[in-house]
């Protein structure tokens, strides 16, 4: 064989070699990419999902030492309901292959990749997010199995079918339509002001509205709020930190990857751009609290943390896009937008709201959708003064929309059954005492800590019934609850024309209560009876 055969020879093999070689590096970078983004999307999940802790400590500091239990064992069924129903179908709802308004493929993980689970555990979290923000509007008055329906409902239908609209690729505001000029117009909602926040928001009041207000929070006839405080600042200070940590990683990871080009660019802009929003809403919302239009003139750590973090929702839409004085200017405002709507709930439409669930999320998260039309780099209308740009914010409304109307229907559906059935809200006497002990058994703290009439000495419940009381009433029921177990008897809902009117002939208290307390009384047994001056017998007389 001659020495040139030999040289092609070797030349060929070189080749082949080569091009091995390089397929080999080239399915290395693949799966190598693959397992990156798997990783970062476990990674920051695992971090989004601490944000259920957060939650659980900030709701539980926010509420009376008797509900502790009740609302720590709430937040962390949120995980396990979320984590059932949005495997058997929130899923497959939200992101199996279907039309543009809902999927219906992957239930139960039928057919999904093994690469796969990493992006439904990242999801999952999401939706259970969306679930915990409820809890909070709802707090110390909803039934246990009325908990189980709502979050169960918002995990493995309202919240999948949205966000199917939103980031599937099938759904139709995703895919949006194109103008004339070429331009396709989308909505575009990065981290989830509309389809996480806003759609939470919006159930949030729709079941604190349907449920009624706590026994004690407005004035009956003046309607005036009446602070109810939180017992323990230190964990909800703890919780809104852990809710702070989250957040950067709620909408850094939205990105969804690490492993393609500007990839790692685009996730430090987010977080950068959280960090600035959220700093914005903290500092308006600490000013505007010492107006007396809007506040105490105290400087609030409650206040301050609630609008760093309506700051942050509001620039989960635009975090991506946005330049860091936008965000500065987008969190502003998202402050102001969460007090504007605390005052409106609270003075004019009497909607209770524990931990101001709706202000936030839903205050910040629709200043969110709208705020991307204007301050976006690439299709702002700050930026771009044409068709375009107005079309773009005409579509982000268009969504934002058509999120509160579908969350706002199906929600006040759910809730309005729950309650026809009786299902909604505690009884009267448990919320007065608390619900730890009686419904679960475990009291977070000493009994005798309490103060709530279970077992503690002294006059501690007598007190908290006296402080609810208003001064007028169309019915009035004497209570006597020097026991802890209050005697059965039968109440009358005569009109109170009989009772005293001179202040020495006036009962110890008068307990304001309405028919629907009453009744939930007689249901569980327990009936208050009338101790009026001069009347030692055990015998119930009627007003």
């Amino acid at each position: 064989m001659s020495v040139q055969n030999l040289s092609q020879e070797g030349l060929y093999n070189l080749t082949v070699d080569l091009q091995e070689q390089i397929q080999g590096l080239e399915t290395w970078k693949t799966y190598t990419n693959d397992n990156m983004d798997q990783s970062f999307l476990l990674t920051m999940g695992i971090i989004i999902y601490l944000m259920q802790g957060g939650f659980a400590l900030l709701e539980a500091g926010s509420v009376r030492s008797k509900n502790t239990t009740n609302i720590l064992i709430k937040n962390l069924l949120d995980s396990f309901v979320s984590g059932i129903f949005y495997w058997l179908i929130g899923y497959a709802f939200a992101y199996g292959s279907g039309n543009s308004f809902i999927g219906y493929d992957n239930f139960a993980h039928d057919g999904l990749k093994n690469t796969d689970y990493a992006t439904w555990f990242f999801q999952y979290c999401f939706a259970a997010t969306a679930a915990t923000i409820v809890s909070g509007a709802v707090a110390e008055r909803c039934e246990f199995v009325a908990y189980l329906v709502y979050s169960s409902m918002i995990t493995g239908f309202i919240y999948p079918v949205v966000s199917h609209w939103a980031w599937s690729s099938d759904g139709w505001l995703g895919k949006g339509f194109e103008h004339t000029s070429g331009t396709t117009i989308t909505y575009r909602d990065f981290a989830g002001s509309g389809a996480v926040h806003t759609l939470s928001g919006v159930a949030a009041f729709v079941g604190a509205a349907v449920m009624g207000p706590r026994i004690g929070r407005f004035d009956k006839e003046t309607k005036r709020p009446e602070d109810i405080k939180g017992h323990s600042v230190p964990l909800a200070a703890l919780g809104g930190f852990i809710l702070i940590f989250g957040f950067l990683a709620f909408n850094g990871a939205s990105q969804g990857s690490i492993s393609g080009e500007n990839d790692g660019a685009i996730v430090s802009i987010a977080i950068k751009n959280t960090v600035m929003a959220g700093s914005g809403g903290a500092f308006t919302t600490m000013f505007m609290n010492r107006l007396k239009l809007f506040g105490d003139a105290k400087w609030s750590f409650g206040i301050t943390l609630n609008g760093c973090l309506s700051g942050m929702v509001s620039i989960c839409s635009s975090c991506n896009e946005v330049e860091t004085y936008s965000a500065l200017a987008t969190g502003i405002i998202g402050g102001v937008a969460y007090m504007i709507v605390t005052w409106l709930m609270l003075n004019k439409l009497h909607v209770d709201d524990p931990l101001d669930a709706c202000a936030v999320h839903f205050g910040g998260g629709v200043w969110g959708v709208i705020a991307l039309a204007f301050f976006s780099n690439e299709v702002g209308i700050f930026y771009h003064w044409n068709a375009d740009s107005g079309l773009q914010l005409a579509w982000q409304l268009v969504g934002l929309l058509t999120i509160i109307v579908w969350t706002a229907v199906l929600s006040f559906i759910m809730f309005y059954i729950l309650k026809k059935f009786d299902l909604l809200r505690v009884p009267f006497i448990l919320e007065m005492k608390g619900l730890d002990i009686p419904k679960h058994g475990e009291p977070a703290y000493p009994t005798e800590a309490y103060g709530h009439g279970w077992g503690e000495r002294g006059d501690a419940l007598h007190t908290m019934v006296k402080q609810s009381v208003q001064s007028s009433s169309t019915t009035l029921v004497s209570a006597d609850l020097s026991t802890p177990r209050i005697q059965r008897s039968k109440l009358a809902l005569d009109s109170h024309k009989d009772i005293p009117r001179h202040k020495a002939e006036q009962p110890k208290f008068y307990l304001d209560v309405n028919k629907e307390h009453i009744d939930n009384a007689e249901k569980n047994g327990v009936v208050l009876r009338q101790d009026l001056p001069g009347q030692r017998s055990n015998e119930n007389t009627k007003f």
